[in-house]
């Protein structure tokens, strides 16, 4: 019997790995090579980890990876889950987690299940209230992702923010 070590430590029959799990190594091995790096230099760093973390999901996710100073990750939230076609983004939640984890730049980043890596204008409308809501206390918004299993969409990359 051939044993296989999880994500999480754990040793599994070799044919006992599921789908999540490989997602799981390579969202792993993904985030190892950022912080590896030091700071995200361009979206595509982001993009691919994040591809990784919720490109596949069935429902939308909404995940704000914090910044230092230096652009090196702080830490990548999941604030906010919704269904398959939205999730409710609160400005008052987002700025209490920038302000407790002391982040001083942003991406933000949600998925689109339907695997449509197109803005809608609900996409841009909420990206322009959380830029100016966490531009408040000093937080700079550098980019909102929109992410599905294929293609990762920047907004700052088409110049919509």
């Amino acid at each position: 019997m051939s044993l296989i070590r999880d994500s999480q430590g754990n040793y599994r029959r070799k044919g006992d790995i599921t789908e999540q799990d490989i997602l799981s190594t390579a969202e792993t091995l993904l985030r190892a090579k950022l912080e590896r790096q030091g700071s995200i230099s361009n979206p595509s760093d982001a993009g691919d980890y994040l591809r990784m973390r919720i490109g596949s999901l069935p429902h939308e996710e909404f995940h704000i990876l914090w910044l230092d100073n230096r652009h090196r990750i702080l830490d990548c939230q999941k604030l906010f889950t919704g269904t398959i076609d939205g999730a409710s983004v609160h400005s008052r939640e987002v700025i209490r987690a920038a302000l407790d984890i002391n982040a001083a730049a942003a991406i933000l980043a949600h998925n689109h299940p339907s695997g449509v890596a197109e803005p809608s204008a609900s996409d841009r409308t909420l990206t322009t209230e959380l830029v100016n809501a966490l531009k408040i206390v000093g937080v700079r918004v550098l980019d909102h992702l929109l992410v599905t299993a294929g293609p990762v969409t920047s907004l700052a990359a088409r110049g919509l923010m």
